[in-house]
């Protein structure tokens, strides 16, 4: 609950500078290497060279055997350059933020040491005049020029902001994009997003649950989901964070195994909709054939050659596929997704 509150929070505050840690992307990504073979990836980023996103596919752009890596900056980031600020105008102006664009077609040791690491992307950014460009408008991922590089691009991979999760998702099924992005698991029953989940034109990846986040230093303290590290950065954490994709994964094909046995008494019917009701994911019975409604982490073992996603149970009037409210005996339930084993 603390981490549905955190994000609800941020939606209405409109907070949405959530910076994702290397580590997190890293055990994500590593399920889908071969996908990227081959492919231009774009990341929208706050600063390319703040974004874990972006170093991730610099520092690996060559054992992922990518051929091109776009990013954008944001001109409006309250963490654009703080590690790397780059100059665009004369060499004694005053440094500012501006918007630029990174197209990176090579990384290589540029120091000699024999490994490509961050030092190589800062030269990179510094010294080859083909990589860094300025763009005409302010780095917003809805403007002309982003979305023209979004048209280039194979497999965008970022973590787009809370607020705007809806328009990002539609950009890129706009665009028929595949990919890789962090989002929070109340975004499926969006009415933008949970059709393409029911359509299987969207689903979660690997991770889902608790992930911690940089924040910027304007962010106020929190009683809990909180803290700051020995450098003073500071860090929130919340409870319900996954990854939203339509590139194919091994998970998503694994069967659950059901063992529980269907009686009428441990699976009520609710008070106003024909499906009974299963308030663990574990506890879904081998031996029933109808509706039922299961909570939303089902998502995170939903397998598609097994199950069918036939609706949601939230308040019965948010969308064509939001069928009813979920009670039982006059009291409300939390949202359920409505599934029905495949034959």
């Amino acid at each position: 609950m603390a981490g549905n509150k955190s994000l609800n929070a941020a939606l209405k505050a409109k907070k949405d500078e959530f910076y994702t840690q290397m580590d997190d992307i890293s055990a994500e990504l590593k399920h889908y290497r071969e996908h990227f073979r081959g492919k231009v990836v774009f990341c929208n980023c706050d600063d390319p060279y703040e974004s874990n996103f972006f170093k991730y596919f610099a520092l690996n752009f060559n054992s992922l055997g990518l051929k091109k890596l776009i990013a954008t900056c944001y001109d409006g980031s309250p963490v654009m350059g703080n590690e790397l600020l780059l100059q665009f105008d004369a060499p004694d102006a005053e440094p500012r933020k501006i918007a630029y664009k990174v197209e990176i077609t090579e990384v290589d040791d540029y120091n000699g040491d024999g490994a490509v690491n961050l030092a190589d992307v800062a030269y990179l950014l510094q010294n080859d005049k083909n990589v860094l460009s300025r763009l005409q408008g302010n780095g917003d991922f809805r403007s002309e020029e982003c979305v023209e590089l979004l048209k280039q691009a194979d497999i965008v991979c970022t973590n787009p902001p809370f607020s705007l999760f809806r328009e990002y998702v539609a950009l890129l099924m706009k665009y028929g994009k595949k990919f890789l992005i962090v989002g929070g698991q109340n975004a499926l029953k969006y009415k933008e997003v949970f059709p393409l989940i029911m359509r299987d034109k969207l689903w979660f990846g690997y991770k889902m649950g608790d992930m911690s986040f940089q924040v910027p230093d304007h962010y106020e303290p929190r009683e809990t989901r909180y803290w700051q590290d020995e450098t003073g950065q500071k860090w929130r954490s919340l409870g319900n964070i996954c990854w939203f994709t339509n590139l194919d994964h091994c998970k998503r094909h694994e069967h659950m195994d059901l063992w529980k046995t269907y009686s009428s008494e441990v699976y009520p019917h609710y008070d106003s909709f024909d499906a009974i009701n299963v308030d663990k994911v574990a506890d879904i019975p081998c031996d029933y054939d109808g509706l039922m409604g299961v909570p939303i982490t089902f998502m995170d073992k939903y397998c598609p050659d097994q199950f069918e996603i036939v609706g949601v149970l939230n308040h019965g009037c948010d969308s064509e596929f939001d069928l009813a409210k979920p009670t039982l005996n006059g009291k409300d339930l939390y949202s359920r997704i409505l599934i029905r084993k495949k034959k």
